[in-house]
């Protein structure tokens, strides 16, 4: 989150990415740190996942995942 931060302060756009198990935990400290990116949410858990689950996930979130960089920008 603070990687995100940093970047979006300096006018780099980016998109926070993470598990759906820590959207709350992510939506509690954007608010700390006033910010306001945006954000996709990925299925969880990611640890043991193999390349092709891993490849499945990227697929599924590619098109939000594109679409909210090219919204920030």
């Amino acid at each position: 989150m603070h990687d995100i931060n940093d970047l979006e302060r300096r006018g780099i756009p980016g998109v926070f990415t993470a598990t759906i198990e820590f959207s709350e935990a992510a939506r509690i400290q954007s608010e700390a740190l006033g910010l306001d990116v945006a954000r996709v949410l990925t299925p969880h858990p990611i640890q043991d996942r193999t390349d092709d689950e891993m490849i499945a996930i990227a697929d599924q979130v590619i098109d939000e995942l594109i679409a909210a960089i090219t919204a920030s920008a």
